[in-house]
Formats: C-alpha cells, structure tokens, sequence
C-alpha cells in the first residue's frame, strides 16, 4: 500500500508540476508550448464524437485542464510501478521525455492541430522539458515518499 499511496502522490505532483509550467510559461514567452489548446481541441472533438456538446470558453479551459491533470497524474504514477525500482528520478526523467515526444509526434496522427507544440524548434524544446521536469518531480517525490 505505501508505494501505491506514493505512486499516487508522485503522479499528481508531476502532473502539477508541468502544468504550473505550461500554464506560468506561456504568460511570459511567446514560444511557449501551448499543450492546452491541443487538450481543448482533443476535449471538443471527443465529445462531439460521442454526440455531447463541448463546454467552451472557461469551462472548456477548465475541464481540460482537469482532465489532463488526472491523465498526467495517472501517467507519471506509473514511474514507481513494478519490481522495486531504483533510480526512480531517473525512470521520472525518461517518462517525461517519451510523453514529450509523444506530444510532439502524436497530436498530427490523431487529427489535431500540432502547432502549438511544434511552431518553433524553441517551442518543441520546452514541450519535452516540460514533459521531462514532470516526470523528475514524479520520480522524486516518489522516492522520498518511499523512504
């Protein structure tokens, strides 16, 4: 139960953590990714599919929001699961990396606008540093928890 307990606990820290730096960032840089326009597209288009309509404006802004914190979070507590890991900082770390590629190389294929996280050679260096620094901080609050 304590590593599920710091799984969990890992995972939505990482998962705060990219999103105070996606949403801090863009405020200030005008190459920053914007993950959450792509999250507000995938949202709509989801939902439209299954035959609801979207929220728009600030509750569309704040149901993605929500929900990409919910899937990061689910995502970056995998980083403790399995065998007994060591160097979880490091599992952390190459997590974020694939999610960031992910990011960078998913969102074309899966018919959304992939502009505002490929724009610039700047904008696709922050979207996996971001991906990248949630998954440190996944990895090591994790191994704090677990000592």
């Amino acid at each position: 139960m304590k590593n599920l307990t710091s799984n969990i606990i890992g995972g939505i820290a990482g998962a705060i953590a990219l999103n105070v730096l996606h949403q801090v960032v863009k405020q200030f840089v005008h190459e920053a990714p914007r993950v959450d326009l792509v999250g507000e597209e995938a949202l709509s288009k989801g939902l439209e599919k299954v035959g609801i309509e979207p929220p728009t404006g600030n509750a569309l802004f704040t149901a993605t929001m929500a929900a990409d914190l919910v899937s990061n979070a689910v995502y970056y507590a995998t980083i403790g699961m399995g065998k007994k890991k060591k160097n979880l900082v490091y599992h952390g770390a190459a997590y974020g990396i694939t999610a960031g590629i992910g990011a960078l190389t998913l969102t074309e294929p899966m018919g959304l606008n992939d502009a505002p996280v490929n724009r610039t050679d700047a904008t696709k260096v922050m979207t996996v540093a971001w991906y990248t620094i949630g998954g440190i901080v996944a990895g090591a609050v994790i191994k704090a928890l677990r000592k």
